[in-house]
């Protein structure tokens, strides 16, 4: 089999591997687009924010776009250049250098340069990569790398855990390479999409029982670059049922009823953090039992904020919240 570049950087040789063994598969690799791309640019490989978005959603590139980092992003065909230009543009940044290399290392290869917001670039070859240097216009959308986003970053109907609140749960999940998340009762989906910003490498399901938002938590994947977080829509327990075995699993919404929990109970792998955060009090009684019945541990949150009052300022107190976390043995 012939395959330009190198097969086992989002290449054919991910795929061969799946089906023949190693030991029967010999391969020679050369540079890949993104070395020659690189090179090319003069930009040193290890500084550099590779990505694939060959036949992948665009949406991926959304968490890289930091003011001042260089990016070699792998296209589908002769539009992506283009649509890559108009999505950073639309998200605030339309100065970024975009450089399209095209058919790199053939008789056809050739660079041109522009910046998102000015792309006019026609007959764009279908073989290209594109090379970024991000620049933040005012107002664009920066994710930073800390839990705890900003709550205005979420498209939400008041129905989402609080910046503070999230931050904190976020590190009571603990993430690791490679986890599922089930996020129950997710509301805007927040939980679940920083879950999966912390690592590519995580996945997560949102299980929410209203229509307007289960589409809304779509949406807030896409702003954020998690386009594959699942979404299942339904209600616990039921919906539980046939999901992939969870890591991890948060408890926001919905989670007052006692045979929720002993689901997600059920349902958690030897190992797994279970997390609930409770702000009525009949949703802290059911914690409390839980955590007389099964240990863990119990935080109660309280947060309050500067708040105009009368000509000066005062703290003005958000509900308070018991969190219960608990590991399965």
């Amino acid at each position: 089999m012939l395959a330009s570049g190198d097969p086992f950087l989002y290449g054919v040789g991910a795929t061969l591997s799946r089906h023949v063994a190693a030991e029967e598969i010999y391969t020679i690799p050369t540079p890949s687009a993104f070395s020659l791309a690189a090179s090319r640019l003069g930009w040193p490989l290890q500084d550099v924010t590779t990505i694939s978005l060959h036949g992948r959603p665009l949406d991926l590139i959304r968490p890289h776009l930091h003011p001042g980092r260089h990016i070699i992003a792998l296209t589908s065909d002769e539009k992506g250049p283009g649509e890559l230009a108009a999505l950073l543009a639309a998200a605030g940044f339309g100065r970024s250098r975009l450089t399209v290399l095209e058919a790199l290392g053939g008789d056809r290869e050739r660079q041109r340069h522009t910046a998102a917001a000015d792309f006019d670039l026609a007959e764009v070859d279908a073989v290209n990569v594109c090379a970024l240097h991000v620049a933040a216009g005012e107002g664009a959308r920066i994710l930073p790398f800390a839990a705890g986003l900003e709550d205005n970053l979420f498209e939400h109907d008041g129905q989402i855990t609080k910046r503070e609140i999230r931050a904190v749960t976020l590190s009571a999940l603990a993430p690791r390479h490679g986890e599922l998340l089930w996020d129950v009762g997710a509301g805007s989906g927040s939980i679940g999409v920083e879950w999966m910003l912390a690592d590519p490498s995580l996945k997560a399901i949102a299980i929410e029982q209203s229509p307007a938002r289960a589409a809304r938590i779509a949406r807030n994947a896409s702003a954020f670059g998690v386009p594959h977080l699942a979404i299942v829509e339904g209600s616990a327990p039921d919906a539980l049922r046939g999901l992939p075995e969870p890591d991890a699993i948060f408890l926001g919404g919905g989670g007052s009823e006692p045979d929720v929990i002993d689901g997600a109970v059920a349902a958690l792998k030897r190992g797994g953090r279970l997390v609930a955060n409770a702000v009525t009090l009949e949703m802290e009684a059911v914690l409390l039992s839980e955590h007389t019945k099964r240990g863990g541990s119990l935080t109660r949150i309280d947060i309050s904020r500067a708040e105009p009052l009368g000509g000066m300022s005062g703290w003005r107190p958000a509900m308070p919240v018991t969190q219960w976390r608990w590991t399965k043995g």
